[in-house]
């Protein structure tokens, strides 16, 4: 199936997955029937990064053209099939994820606030474009190994490809949003009674 290329500009990033690491997969939903890539652009990846609460401070203008995208793409792919095979029991091989994690460069620093607290905060440095996707893959190491599987599932919508992390107290969530796809099975359901009774 071939990839859209054309999202609207602007595009509303998917924030349903209570994970960062799937959130990162969920760039890529499904829209009309086809994949479509929230991703066309360097600033595209800024903005998600951006809007998912991620320590960004960063001139694109510094890095080459679209290798922020390429960098972004590869790490959402290698957490999509390291996420996939996790989910089905079969052995990971985290050398693609640990090339990412290699390039992680931070330190610790202590920050006194108007209080008079303290508190330590964790600066990244961003120099490259692996630098500035180092604390994502640094997310997607943790849910991988600390991960509840049994709590990471897919949107159960034939229509939707959307992961989430079932945070629910009674861990039933079916849907990556029940806005959306709950809302549509809903009305399905209704239509298919309605229909069952005539």
């Amino acid at each position: 199936m071939a990839t859209q290329t054309n999202p609207p500009a602007n595009p509303a990033f998917i924030v349903v997955a209570d994970h960062p690491a799937l959130d990162i997969l969920n760039t890529l939903p499904q829209i009309d029937g086809a994949p479509r890539d929230l991703w066309q652009s360097d600033q595209d990846v800024l903005d998600w990064l951006k809007q998912a609460g991620w320590p960004v401070d960063v001139n694109p203008s510094r890095l080459k053209p679209r290798a922020l995208l390429q960098a972004a793409r590869t790490l959402r792919e290698t957490i999509r099939t390291l996420v996939e095979r996790r989910k089905t029991g079969k052995r990971v091989d985290p050398e693609a994820l640990n090339a990412f994690l290699d390039e992680a460069r931070n330190h610790l620093e202590l920050v006194s606030k108007k209080d008079g607290s303290l508190q330590l905060i964790r600066r990244w440095k961003q120099r490259s474009a692996e630098e500035i996707l180092a604390p994502l893959a640094e997310s997607a190491a943790d849910l991988l190994v600390h991960g509840d599987f049994d709590l990471i599932r897919r949107c159960e919508s034939e229509d939707c490809v959307l992961w989430f992390y079932d945070r629910t107290k009674s861990h039933h969530r079916r849907w990556c949003s029940m806005a959306t796809c709950g809302n549509r099975h809903k009305v399905a359901e209704y239509r298919r009674r309605q229909q069952a009774s005539s």
